[in-house]
């Protein structure tokens, strides 16, 4: 009887799963799942007439099901079935050459790559901080790829906090420079299907906060984001580019006409970039989340000991405003050399020759005022390397006899300027440059760009970039307010390093801002400027306030000059999105750590607890007592520190501060 009762219930046990086996797999289709190393997030993903996903974290949704496709030109398929699929583990350590928040990453995932009859395939994988997926194609001739279908359903309605493309008539609707301020509104609120560019935040409630975006674009179009419904976001993606012409006026460039019908003709046979959600319990898990490094494809350019990254100065955003001069300031020999002694004095390694000193359509055609020549040997006899601007349609002309020139001048890097376009052209623009500028061991910098999306550790020597409305915005806006400095860490950030360009000495408070050109000043106290330097990413730092304000006040200078631009390790010992954040940075034995505030006043208590054992000397670096007023009040104090103390900060309106501890042996 026993034995019947067992016999009976396995083959009830046989049938049930045969039954649910059919039911998720419906013979043909599937219903597979990963999970993250720690067993937090899980990837389910779902084929039947569809291939969709879900996203959990500790089983509560954070992506609905969403339908993802690839749509190839000529090949098209109804549905695709699977083949067969399989797992995989990854746990090794990154080393990166040009450490932007850590010099050894952690690489741990589980994968799961499904391989389909149709000449398709995809994986996904799961980390403990977020989760990615890739579409592959295998054909063997070379393809168009006509669309592709990226799709984020969420359980609700969320909190998007975003950038928008800006509508301008007459202009490609995809031509932006991916520096609009940040927007916070409920998805269903958004109207008229703006294009949202990448990263973006979104933010539910007793849910960890997303960011979305992508990595290792290469050869293909990035991604937008647009919304479709209250609860759907939906990539859209730059056709390619048939049609161009040159605008007219400063700064001519490239604005496209007439798009194809396709994104892409590329090889049959690849990978296409990863689609990346970053997924963060708490707010200060963003800032150092290098989940798209990790991601993007290992360095292409070999050795990298010949990169040098450090600080610069830039004289373009204070329009070269000297003063306590014996010259006249201008874009000239004798204001560069005033530079390159500026930055030999307070501990800097290059300064920038900006727009003007050549002509803009061509390198070769020197400013007249300038003595290229003398400049150039002058730098050298300092220890000071030299760096161009460049505007990217005359960069690409002259590229090569550009980069030969540079050499001899002793260039050591260059930006180049206004490609507004992230489509399949413009991705082969910064690969050809990328390539070029380091065989030529000369490192590069983008302007006028999109978000790195991995790029830096494909090419190291691309060592930052913009796509972030930044400093310059001082000059004609009043758009880089504190709040918006304060959510960058937490956004663009997680994409990769940006060039803000911080450092402006002429600092103001809300009721005292004015966007004044060649006066320029900045929103926020004189320290909020101070810890940008060691809170944003950047191996390459741009100062961009006035030398000659400098000059007056060496004790700040000093200290500022003393910040390095590459780390051994980032903590965020404390953060709120928007609010404030703590960041503390390694380098050798030495800490640097710096904080940035909102508009609100702001008492914490530091613990440094993650300190090793010993005693640092601590140079302090704070907000002045009338700060709240007049925004360039600060204070430098001195004192011994130990993990175990506790040290008290006050943060006025649009404050901050920097604490730079040195072990003492």
């Amino acid at each position: 009887m026993a034995k019947r009762i067992i016999w009976k219930s396995c083959l009830y046990f046989l049938i049930v799963n045969s039954l649910l086996f059919k039911a998720s797999w419906g013979w043909a289709n599937g219903l597979l799942e990963v999970y993250s190393p720690d067993k937090k997030i899980r990837i389910c993903v779902i084929n039947s007439d569809k291939v969709r996903y879900k996203v959990y974290y500790q089983d509560k949704i954070l992506i609905d099901l969403s339908e993802i496709k690839l749509y190839v030109k000529n090949h098209s398929y109804k549905n695709l079935r699977i083949s067969n699929s399989k797992k995989r583990t990854n746990s090794s350590i990154i080393v990166s050459p040009i450490p932007e928040k850590r010099k050894e990453i952690l690489d741990i995932y589980n994968a799961l790559i499904i391989r389909f009859k149709e000449p398709f395939s995809l994986e996904f994988r799961a980390y403990n901080d977020g989760i990615a997926y890739r579409w592959f194609t295998h054909f063997k001739d070379s393809i168009y790829i006509q669309d592709e279908t990226s799709q984020y359903v969420f359980p609700d309605d969320p909190t998007l906090i975003y950038s928008e493309v800006a509508k301008r008539e007459h202009v490609d609707i995809f031509h932006t420079s991916f520096e609009e301020p940040y927007q916070e509104k409920k998805l269903g609120e958004i109207k008229n299907n703006p294009l949202i560019f990448s990263p973006l935040l979104i933010s539910s409630d007793n849910k960890p906060q997303l960011v979305l975006t992508e990595s290792d674009l290469e050869d293909y179009a990035g991604m937008f984001l647009t919304s479709t419904n209250s609860t759907t976001l939906e990539g859209r993606f730059a056709p390619y580019p048939l049609e161009e012409k040159m605008t007219e006026g400063e700064f001519p460039q490239s604005i496209v006409t007439k798009r194809a019908d396709y994104l892409a003709y590329t090889k049959g046979t690849r990978s296409f970039p990863w689609r990346v959600i970053l997924i963060a319990p708490e707010d200060k898990d963003l800032p150092t989340n290098d989940l798209v490094y990790r991601l993007a494809s290992p360095s292409r350019i070999g050795d990298a000991s010949w990169i040098q990254p450090g600080k610069g100065t830039d004289e373009w955003i204070i329009g070269i405003n000297l003063f306590n001069v014996p010259f006249k300031a201008g874009i000239n020999t004798s204001t560069y050399k005033y530079y390159i002694d500026f930055a030999k004095k307070f501990g800097f390694d290059r300064i920038m020759l900006d727009a003007g000193w050549s002509d803009y359509k061509d390198l070769f055609k020197i400013n007249p005022e300038i003595n290229m020549d003398e400049i150039a040997g002058y730098a050298r006899e300092k220890g000071i390397q030299l760096s161009l601007w460049t505007l990217a349609s005359t960069f690409e002309r002259q590229l090569i006899p550009a980069l030969e020139q540079f050499k001899k001048w002793g260039v050591s890097f260059v930006m180049t300027d206004f490609m507004d376009r992230d489509d399949q052209k413009m991705l082969q623009f910064y690969f050809k440059t990328a390539e070029a500028t380091a065989k030529a061991k000369i490192m590069i910098m983008y302007h006028g760009a999109f978000k790195p999306a991995g790029f830096s550790r494909t090419f190291p020597h691309a060592v930052t970039r913009e796509g972030v409305l930044g400093s310059e915005y001082n000059i004609w806006s009043e758009k880089a307010t504190p709040k918006h400095n304060v959510l960058i860490p937490f956004i663009r950030m997680t994409s990769g390093p940006m060039d803000y360009e911080p450092g402006i000495l002429d600092n103001a408070q809300a009721k005292t801002f004015r966007p004044i050109g060649e006066k320029v000043m900045a929103q926020g106290t004189r320290c909020h400027q101070l810890a940008m330097f060691a809170v944003y990413d950047s191996p390459i730092q741009i100062f961009s306030g006035n030398p000659s304000q400098g000059l007056l006040e060496p004790e700040f200078m000093y200290l500022l000059g003393s910040i390095p631009t590459v780390w051994d390790n980032t903590l965020i010992p404390d953060a709120q999105l928007g609010e404030y954040i703590i960041s503390a940075r390694k380098t050798g034995k030495d800490w640097f750590i710096a904080g940035m505030n909102n508009e609100n006043r702001r008492n914490l208590t530091l613990r440094l607890d993650f300190l090793e054992e010993g005693n640092y000397e601590a140079t302090l670096c704070e907000d002045g007592i009338n700060a709240d007023r007049y925004a360039s009040d600060y204070k430098i104090t001195s004192k011994r520190l130990t993990k175990n103390d506790l040290v008290p900060i006050q943060m006025a309106i649009g404050g901050g501060f920097l604490i730079r501890l040195r072990k003492v042996e």
